[in-house]
């Protein structure tokens, strides 16, 4: 079999000899989706006489360019607030700290929701020798179902101390074997614990398939990022769902008679780590922490393993100048275990960093004894050493007593055992909502205020409008200096020859580009911007659409954006289908934590590409087209709506809008385009429509599978940009397409050629 455990995010694998039946069709659904889509790696292409990295010495790391970028410009800002956090020297500047971490946390969810009645009922009873579990379902939203299991004592005597436990992203949810087993200890020890499912995982699937009887994407940190994403466009966060899922089970645990309310823990690992920390730092009823395996520093986050799944990437977080430290620091004075593993994937540099930042907070605030770090010489997991600590600790503070006596013997039970719903699945016992029908919900509130269009004299202030908001979110700067190039020798071809060109985008950023130049012709030429998602070579061999371009009389440019081409980064975690769903994760993400959307670095290199193309001899500077293709074409859609000297536009097998991300259940590829709470602002056929009256012909227009729309979805999606070429009196400028297969770029696009 294939034995799948995902811990902290990203997924890790293990793979034995034998496979199951349905995982063994799923690897070869894996296999027939990368060959029907052509998502293969670009490292994996062939490198041609057209690419740089064989010939120059220079470009030998070009592919670390842009995640090497991003990680600097973090470095940068993390240097910066650790500098920040060193200054602090009185209780009333950690005080006043604490109010901006709560405050930037609550930006990053969106804020919470309302607060409504749990609906909470018990549905079921084990009982053992001396501890019960009750099989609780509430509903932290309406509707919202949320399926727990409440270990009770029946030593002692009530109120007992209540402790609050999220879980981590392993097989099995609540039944995991590891977490019943600090469960029902901490039952035979005392306390009242309440585990949930969380999202995605359990009985709780949000992107269920009644065929598979499971996820449609198999992996618990793949549909939350799917989710994730989605949540991002909307402008909110996939842990505002998991979060208040977690303030509401507290809400629960405190309305039982048999827990003391001031005596409440939050203890968790993995991914229960993560969350541990959130509720530790935004809810004053927990009153002692003890996060295992998740604490660590983002600088040594991003030297290892790279951001982990969209729930536990607050963002922009280090934009704010936040880091993993400001989670203890959130909590302080407070008691505060940390967890950590010596050999875990969350590196123990940074967990050590961390704690030795915290204590002198705890000192300064006069706390010192309150905080602790226990770092087990073990790998990443709720291991014994580390759950003998946290009994000891809650009993410390908790008891005001030790506990240093031997974990108890339990007796794990069986997933179904544990089952709060009939089926095992909320969504096929209850129904209900969904992270997805929640925030569509979310998706139909906004009001992006822009102008209407109504008659031609309403365009202008429309199109200003478009231009501010596309500038303010993808915090596009224009260059003000002249572009820097050098050329690196020329292929002659028929009829045209080819310059292999590198031009300077930013400092740290240089862009390998191709220019095509056609031997005869007039001495100025028309030129087009070529961007491809698959790099300059995607197009630039013989009898390619670039060729067909050139031949016609246009000088072609063909740059590589950041990212993509030579630049493209190749996740080296194989075990991962992060990059089959959402490309270059790591550093999208990333990019969002310093606040540079990567769509905005990429329209800085599409803008420097046009600066070369208008200093060329053989340019007409007032004839400059440019060409988007796949998701290279969303960048050029927002550079032309700042630009004015792209005259004529294509945009091919372009995303015809976000707000389908929104609602479509699954998407592709499509992150490294995102701008979080775009749809707050605009959406694609807003930015379209601000093109009116120049050139533009849409080509293939696509769904959020990458697929071509459908003429109806097309139409629907597309009505603003032809309502508003049809009130700038240039209803023919605009072109919406399909291309045939084998059809060449004469045939499409004839009138532009002309």
């Amino acid at each position: 079999m294939i034995r799948v455990t995902v811990c902290g995010g990203k997924p890790r694998v293990a793979i034995q000899l034998l496979f199951t039946s349905r995982l063994f069709i799923l690897a070869l659904a894996v296999l027939a989706f990368s060959a029907t889509f052509h998502l293969q790696p670009m490292a994996a292409q062939s490198r041609t006489e057209l690419d740089f990295v064989s010939d120059l010495e220079d470009f030998r790391q070009v592919r670390r360019m842009l995640p090497d970028y991003v990680n600097r410009l973090a470095a940068t800002l993390l240097q910066q607030r650790q500098q920040t956090v060193a200054a602090l020297s009185s209780p009333e500047e950690v005080a006043k700290r604490k109010v901006y971490v709560r405050e930037r946390m609550l930006r990053a969810l969106g804020g919470f929701p309302e607060r409504t009645p749990l609906n909470a009922r018990v549905v079921g009873r084990i009982d053992r020798e001396d501890y019960a579990i009750e099989k609780v379902i509430f509903e932290s939203q309406p509707r919202f179902y949320v399926t727990a299991n409440l270990y009770l004592p029946k030593a002692g005597r009530a109120p007992y101390p209540g402790i609050l436990y999220p879980l981590g992203h392993e097989l099995g949810a609540k039944a995991h074997v590891t977490w019943q087993v600090m469960l029902e200890s901490l039952a035979k020890k005392g306390y009242v614990a309440l585990a949930w499912d969380t999202i995605g995982q359990g009985e709780r699937v949000q992107m269920f398939d009644p065929d598979f009887k499971d996820s449609k994407v198999f992996r618990s940190t793949t549909e939350h990022t799917i989710q994730g994403i989605q949540c991002l466009l909307t402008g909110d966060h996939l842990a505002r769902y998991t979060i208040w899922d977690g303030v509401r089970a507290l809400d629960y645990l405190l309305s039982r008679s048999e827990v003391d309310s001031e005596r409440i823990a939050c203890t968790g690992n993995s991914g229960g780590g993560t969350h541990t920390a959130y509720l530790s730092a935004l809810d004053d009823r927990i009153k002692v922490a003890a996060p295992s395996c998740y604490l660590t520093s983002w600088s040594k986050l991003l030297e290892t393993i790279g951001p982990q799944d969209a729930e536990q990437v607050l963002l922009p977080w280090i934009e704010d100048g936040l880091d993993h430290g400001d989670f203890v620091l959130a909590f302080a004075p407070k008691p505060y275990l940390m967890l950590s593993a010596i050999r875990d994937f969350f590196a123990i540099e940074g967990a050590r960093a961390t704690f030795q930042e915290a204590h002198g907070i705890y000192k300064l605030l006069g706390q010192p004894e309150r905080l602790k770090m226990v770092d087990a010489d073990d790998g990443h997991g709720y291991s014994k050493p580390r759950r003998l600590a946290a009994y000891d600790w809650f009993a410390r503070w908790l008891k005001n007593a030790t506990d240093d006596d031997p974990e108890p013997q339990v007796e794990p039970l069986g997933e179904q055992e544990l089952f709060c719903t009939d089926s095992g699945q909320v969504a096929t016992s209850l129904g209900g909502e969904t992270v997805h029908s929640l925030n569509l919900k979310r998706l139909e509130q906004l009001n992006r205020g822009l102008p209407a269009l109504r008659q031609a004299t309403d365009l202008d202030s429309f199109r200003r409008e478009v231009k501010q908001r596309v500038l303010a979110l993808t915090r596009f700067k224009a260059p003000t200096e002249a572009v820097k190039w050098e050329s690196f020798g020329q292929i002659q071809r028929s009829g045209y020859r080819i310059e292999k060109i590198v031009y300077r985008s930013e400092p740290g950023i240089r862009i390998p580009s191709l220019l095509f130049v056609p031997e005869s012709g007039p001495q100025r030429n028309p030129a087009i911007l070529y961007a491809h998602g698959r790099g300059k070579s995607a197009e630039a061999g013989p009898g390619g659409d670039i060729e067909e371009l050139c031949k016609a009389g246009w000088v072609v440019l063909a740059p590589d954006l950041r990212g993509m081409g030579e630049t493209f980064f190749q996740d080296e975690d194989q075990a991962s289908d992060f990059p089959r769903y959402f490309g270059d994760y790591n550093t999208a993400m990333t990019a969002l934590l310093v606040d540079k959307p990567l769509v905005g670095m990429r329209m800085l290199d599409i803008s420097r590409g046009i600066d070369l193309l208008a200093s060329r001899p053989e340019v007409d500077p007032r004839q400059i087209g440019g060409f988007g293709v796949e998701s290279a074409a969303i960048p050029l859609l927002f550079t032309a709506a700042l630009d004015d000297r792209l005259t004529k536009l294509s945009f091919d097998r372009m995303l015809g809008s976000y707000e389908a991300v929104v609602r479509h259940r699954v998407h592709r590829r499509i992150f490294e385009n995102v701008i979080p709470g775009v749809l707050r602002s605009f959406d694609l056929p807003e930015v379209l429509a601000s093109l009116a009256p120049r050139r533009v012909w849409l080509v293939d227009t696509s769904d959020p599978l990458g697929f071509r729309l459908r003429a109806n979805d097309r139409d629907q999606q597309l009505a603003l940009p032809k309502l508003a070429f049809k009130l700038a009196g240039s209803e023919a400028n605009l072109r919406i397409s399909s291309r045939r297969p084998h059809s060449t770029v004469a045939q499409v696009y004839s009138s532009l050629l002309r």
